[in-house]
This record gives structure tokens, C-alpha cells and sequence, in this order.
């Protein structure tokens, strides 16, 4: 028995300490736009680029207004807001127009409103694409209907994007976390975003790791028309991090920064609430294939859970390899805590979460494939539609 536990702690302390060294490594290497060293003006000799700022909403009523007066009151002086009401039942659309019959819209800010959805797309996607069609910015900045921006936010992240002769780029949003289910399931989630990409290498073109956010997605006009537009991704639920995974693929220079709280979203409210937004995503990312989804369930209660239980069933110097992976896992969440507000004793909730996430990915799944698609946002969408459209 001693002679399994040897071979399965090691395999996890190889996995952990290994990914542990490699961010710690590699972490220090993003920028961080909130240092004062990026309380700049972007440079430019022509005067400031001008940006579209594109806001896709369907049934955002809570939240649609707020952001809507945080993006009007950025202190850039040449942008647009192109809010874009998708089929709202709610007074997602009255909102968008009340906001911008007031003096603050002071004319940049344009409402759009779809009536219906061709066939062949998904509704955010189609919003984005004809916003886009709309846009008169050197720059497209994709956000979601929920963000809160500081009126800084855009002046420093295009200082920094044009600095670097970005393509792409995108900010890493603050996560509001209000209660301790949230903290914990959106802390495993930073853990597995960790572990399974490395945004330290996104900037690399010998790599094929990429990034995209949708809380903040900006990419040059000139490239975005390049790639295709989003008719290249009218299909794909994972749209944010699929832009980006085009825009790399096509050798366009990509980059991501943290943002301290420039930005900042509520993700969900509650354990429950990150696992229904997952729902979405999880069969998604698994490419609609059940033997991968269930492969990829083991592998997670292997990984995560398999330290916490082997450390408890080994004996002797078995132990070590456990403690490794479990020290490893640790030290994660030390430095996430860092830049969140996750504090690290909740590493010890570890295995609960794990649970939660392994019900996540085999519910959306089993969602799926019984509904032969994705209901989202009150619309469904075949799954052989789904699985054609994917980039």
C-alpha cells in the first residue's frame, strides 16, 4: 500500500510544486496597471486614440445604469459607450436610453437595440458583432453589463497597451466576494486558473497560451477586423477567452495585466451562484464531449482531493510527497490572497470545493446533453449548432 502511496503522492507533489515554482517565477512578470508608474496618458503624437467601448446587455436592469455612469465618467477624453440591448424583457433598454438623454452622456454614449436573433448566433455574440459595425474607435474594449470601472481605469490600461505595441490586451478584474461560499469556490477557481494556464507566458509568441477576459477584452480595430470579427465566434459560449485564443493563434502580439480594483465585478452571489454560472461554460470548455468531461472530473478529485486523503491514509515517510503537493497547493492560495480578498486559511475548504466543481462539470454535462443544448439567458441553443460553431 505504501508503495501506491509513493507513487501517487509523488505524481501530486510534481504536479504542485512544479506549477507552484513556475508562477512564482512567472507571476512577477505581469504588469500591474494600478502602480502609480501607470498614471500616465497614453502615448501618442496625434493626441489620444480613440476607443469603443462596447456593453452587451440582456436583462441587466440591477446593473446596467450603474456602469453605464461609470463608463461616462472616465476621465479619457475620446471614446464612445455603445450599449447594446439584447432582446431585454426587463427595463434593461428604458434604462440605456434614459442614461443617455442625460447631460453626463454628453453625446458619446449610443444605444442599440436588437429585436431578434439570426439563426446561427448566439445573442451576446451578435450584439458584439453589430455593435463592432458601429464602433468609430482605433481600439474595441469588449465589457459585460455588470463591471464597475474607476475613471482612471481605461487612461491606464491604453497607456500600458500602447507602450507595449499590444494587439490585444486585457485586465484582470477585482472579484466583490460577499459571502464565504463565493470566497471559497472563486478561490479553487483562481487555483485551477492557475494551475492549468499560465498567464506569465501569454506574451510569449513561442507559446500557445493565451488570454481573454470579458470584463475587459480591448483589441485594435485593424486586427479585430483581421481575425474575422465575432462572426468567427458567433457560436462560441467561451467567447471572451476564445478572441483570445484567435487573436494569438494569428501571431497578433497579446498581452494581460492585473488591474488592482480599476475593475471590479460581482461574479455570483454564493456557492450556488458560481456553480450556475459554470453550468454554462463547463461542457464548453470540454469541447461537448462526455468521456473528456468525465476524464476531466477524475483528474480534478484526483488533483486536488487526492493530497488532502493521502496525507491522511499514508504512513510514515509516504506522507512527504503529500505534504509537498498540499504545501504547494498552500502557498497558491498565500499569494492569491495577496491580490484578493480570499484570505489563505481558506485552503483548508479545498476539498469541499473540489467536490462543488467536480458537480459543476458533470451538471453541465448532463444539462446539456438533456436539453440537446444550452438554455442562456432564456434563449436556447442546439448543441450541434453549438459543437459546428467552435473555434
Amino acid at each position: 500500500m505504501n508503495l501506491f502511496h509513493w507513487i501517487a503522492g509523488s505524481v501530486l507533489a510534481v504536479a504542485w510544486f512544479s506549477r507552484i515554482v513556475d508562477a512564482a517565477l512567472g507571476m512577477p512578470k505581469i504588469a500591474d496597471v494600478s502602480r502609480p508608474e501607470w498614471d500616465r496618458k497614453p502615448a501618442s503624437g496625434k493626441g489620444n486614440s480613440r476607443v469603443s467601448i462596447i456593453v452587451p446587455a440582456r436583462n441587466e436592469e440591477e446593473h446596467i445604469a450603474e456602469t453605464l455612469r461609470l463608463l461616462l465618467a472616465l476621465d479619457y477624453d475620446n471614446y464612445e459607450v455603445i450599449a447594446v440591448d439584447d432582446r431585454s424583457t426587463d427595463r434593461t433598454g428604458e434604462l440605456m436610453d434614459q442614461m443617455a438623454g442625460t447631460p453626463q452622456a454628453h453625446g458619446c454614449l449610443k444605444v442599440l437595440h436588437v429585436a431578434a436573433l439570426p439563426s446561427g448566433w448566439l445573442g451576446k455574440t451578435h450584439a458584439m458583432w453589430t455593435s463592432g459595425k458601429l464602433a468609430t474607435g482605433d481600439w474595441l474594449l469588449f465589457t459585460d453589463a455588470d463591471v464597475l470601472f474607476k475613471p482612471d481605469s481605461l487612461r491606464r490600461a491604453l497607456a500600458y497597451g500602447q507602450q507595449e505595441r499590444a494587439d490585444h490586451f486585457v485586465v484582470f478584474p477585482r472579484m466583490i466576494m460577499k459571502r464565504p461560499g463565493e470566497k471559497m469556490m472563486i478561490a479553487f477557481f483562481q487555483t485551477l486558473f492557475v494551475f492549468g494556464h499560465r498567464p506569465w507566458k501569454v506574451a510569449d509568441p513561442e507559446t500557445r497560451d493565451h488570454m481573454g477576459v470579458g470584463a475587459f477584452n480591448c483589441i485594435r480595430r485593424s486586427v479585430y477586423e483581421a481575425i474575422g470579427t465575432y462572426q468567427a465566434l458567433r457560436m462560441e459560449v467561451l467567447d471572451d477567452m476564445k478572441l483570445g485564443k484567435v487573436v494569438k493563434n494569428a501571431g497578433y502580439r497579446q498581452r494581460n495585466v492585473f488591474g488592482g480594483d480599476l475593475i471590479s465585478i460581482r461574479w455570483a452571489k454564493g456557492a450556488m451562484g458560481v456553480v450556475r454560472n459554470l453550468t454554462k461554460n463547463f461542457f464548453a470548455i470540454m469541447s461537448f464531449q462526455w468521456w473528456r468531461t468525465v476524464a476531466s472530473s477524475i483528474t480534478l478529485i484526483f488533483l486536488n482531493l487526492g493530497p488532502f486523503v493521502g496525507i491522511w491514509f499514508a504512513q510514515g515517510w509516504a506522507r512527504v510527497p503529500y505534504a509537498v503537493a498540499l504545501g504547494s497547493m498552500f502557498a497558491i492560495y498565500a499569494g492569491m490572497s495577496l491580490r484578493s480578498a480570499v484570505p489563505p486559511y481558506y485552503f483548508f475548504l479545498h476539498p469541499i470545493s473540489t467536490l462543488f466543481f467536480a458537480y459543476t462539470l458533470l451538471r453541465s454535462m448532463v444539462l446539456t446533453l438533456w436539453n440537446d443544448g444550452i438554455v442562456w439567458r432564456g434563449t436556447k441553443y442546439p448543441l450541434e449548432e453549438l459543437r459546428k460553431g467552435m473555434v
